[in-house]
């Protein structure tokens, strides 16, 4: 008992040692490997071969706070072909009014569903009423970069890449609470994102924005309705299909935190009411 007990106090004080140094060091890699020694400009994306059309999905559920903006970045993408599709998901503020105003003057396609389904249903139907083969899921709340649809679809040369995960950034940082998200996004998920694609399985795609190819997606059945996290569970069954998922640093996404506990509270209380939903 006493030896079992001598192990897991060893492996509790190695083991988070270990992963830091295994993290760091697939990021330097990642550095001087994907992202040229810091000489690569997010502003200055490669040029393409080939600009395949993308269809810009947002799935969006009481955003009458920031979909306005979210709306207004996506007009502003620096891409030749792209639509943009939002998916009201039953809300029950001035949503789907604003949608329709931007509708109307055909900036995008809205599609209102008739009750609250989830995240997960929302972007099924954007994705099946989408008319291209490459698909951007945004949160409803975030800001892309003019450039993130270039980084993200020239990860797509490849024929059993199904998915590019971005790099979401806070972008709600006035508080001590808000720069510790900063630090976390930053130098812990950003660091394990690239150090995953150096090792060869990044293990999930980002919730917030990701690129998917439509076929690949189709084949493992789209996102499931009763799993609790979407971005976890269509990253693994694309990868059960033996589908590729990369990292795209440079697919720069500013989103929104809570600033506050009080914040995180109700985050964390809404996310647990909409899955038993």
């Amino acid at each position: 008992m006493e030896l079992t007990y001598d192990i897991l106090e060893e492996f509790a004080l190695i083991f988070p040692l270990f992963m830091s140094y295994l993290w760091m060091t697939g990021g330097i890699v990642y550095y001087y490997r994907w992202e040229d020694g810091g000489k690569q400009r997010v502003d200055e994306p490669p040029e393409l071969k080939h600009y395949p059309g993308v269809s810009v999905i947002v799935p969006a559920h009481n955003e009458s706070y920031a979909i306005l903006e979210t709306i207004e970045s996506l007009k502003n993408l620096q891409y030749p072909e792209f639509e943009i599709i939002v998916v009201n998901d039953g809300s029950t503020d001035e949503t789907a009014d604003i949608l329709n105003a931007f509708s109307t003057e055909g900036s995008i396609r809205a599609i209102h569903l008739e009750t609250n389904q989830g995240k997960a249903a929302a972007m099924r139907v954007g994705t099946l009423a989408s008319k291209h083969e490459f698909i951007v899921c945004l949160d409803g709340d975030a800001i892309l970069d003019p450039h993130a649809l270039t980084w993200l679809i020239r990860h797509f040369d490849g024929p059993r890449v199904a998915a590019v995960t971005g790099n979401p950034r806070i972008r709600t940082r006035s508080t001590l609470l808000g720069r510790i998200q900063v630090g976390e996004f930053s130098s812990i998920i950003g660091l394990i994102k690239r150090a995953q694609r150096v090792y060869g399985r990044v293990f999930t795609v980002s919730g917030v924005v990701t690129a998917f190819r439509k076929t690949a997606l189709h084949r493992v059945g789209y996102w499931d309705l009763n799993k609790l996290t979407d971005d976890i569970d269509i990253s693994w069954r694309l990868q059960m299909d033996h589908w590729a998922i990369r990292f795209e640093s440079n697919a720069l996404c500013w989103i929104l935190m809570p600033e506050t506990l009080s914040g995180l509270r109700k985050v964390s209380t809404s996310n647990g009411q909409s899955f038993q939903r």
